[in-house]
């Protein structure tokens, strides 16, 4: 049985720098998990010389040609790299890496994004205290020192969907009706039971993986996070929003979210 403890899954597109923050963040995230995992290793008796890792870090590029997986393998040798010969979407792409990862969790990751120094220690603590939680999602900052409303959704039925794109979610955000989508009733400070969580940042069980299956290769892009939102629910864990560690998401340089694309998209 594998001794990795977390499997980090990055799927690359178009942006090497962005990737390269991402990157260098989450070794410093590994790294404290690093010294607890060879604290624990010394006080159970094992040699002083503990080389293993408990994480490894996944990067799926998707035929980018900035020269990403360039960078990937001159600046972070150890990441293991998978290089597509077309975009596979991210659905596809996140299902390569996890076709290949061997942790007890599964952290799918965004490239635009930065993670803090004691994220991991956090989150997977919260996981091991919580067995009944299927995954996990943070609170995201964007580029500006905001808070990000999609750290925690609902599921988009109908009506929901319809107050979101009519604006009323807007107008009134810390409504039960309207404001469903982003759960704005809900204090962004607290940890919640939510539905939905970001695909930006979505921690989850390898074995519940294992039970409901990977993300949906129908979904090239979008709405991917979603439906594996509602597979682990529908399975009976729960979806956890845990504000106590955050990220920071410069949100729209992976996905462009403001396009009309995207917009028709949703």
């Amino acid at each position: 049985m594998s001794d990795i403890r977390l499997s980090v899954i990055i799927v690359n597109y178009n942006v090497k720098y962005f990737l390269e923050q991402a990157l260098a963040s989450v070794q410093k995230a590994i790294g404290r998990l690093n010294v607890g995992h060879q604290a624990g290793a010394n006080a159970s008796g094992a040699s002083q010389s503990v080389t293993s890792s408990p994480a490894e870090i996944l990067v799926v590029d998707n035929n980018s040609v900035d020269r990403s997986a360039e960078m990937v393998r001159q600046k972070f040798p150890d990441v293991i790299l998978i290089e597509n010969k077309e975009n596979a979407g991210f659905a596809r792409a996140n299902n390569q890496g996890l076709a290949q990862a061997r942790g007890e969790y599964i952290l799918f990751l965004n490239p635009d994004t930065i993670v803090e120094e004691d994220t991991f220690q956090k989150v997977l603590s919260f996981m091991d205290a919580h067995p009944e939680a299927g995954a996990l999602g943070v609170k995201m900052i964007d580029g500006k020192g905001h808070f990000a409303p999609e750290s925690k959704r609902s599921f988009p039925t109908p009506a929901v969907a319809f107050y979101k794109l009519f604006g009323l979610s807007r107008l009134f955000p810390k409504s039960r009706v309207f404001g469903k989508y982003h759960l704005g009733y809900l204090d962004q400070d607290e940890i919640h039971e939510v539905e939905v969580l970001s695909g930006a940042f979505m921690l989850v069980r390898r074995k519940v993986l294992d039970r409901v299956g990977p993300m949906d290769e129908a979904f090239f892009m979008y709405a991917e996070d979603i439906d594996l939102s509602f597979r682990i629910i529908e399975a009976g864990y729960k979806n956890y929003y845990f504000p106590e560690t955050r990220i920071i998401h410069y949100k729209g340089e992976s996905t462009r979210r403001g396009s009309l694309n995207y917009i028709r998209m949703f």
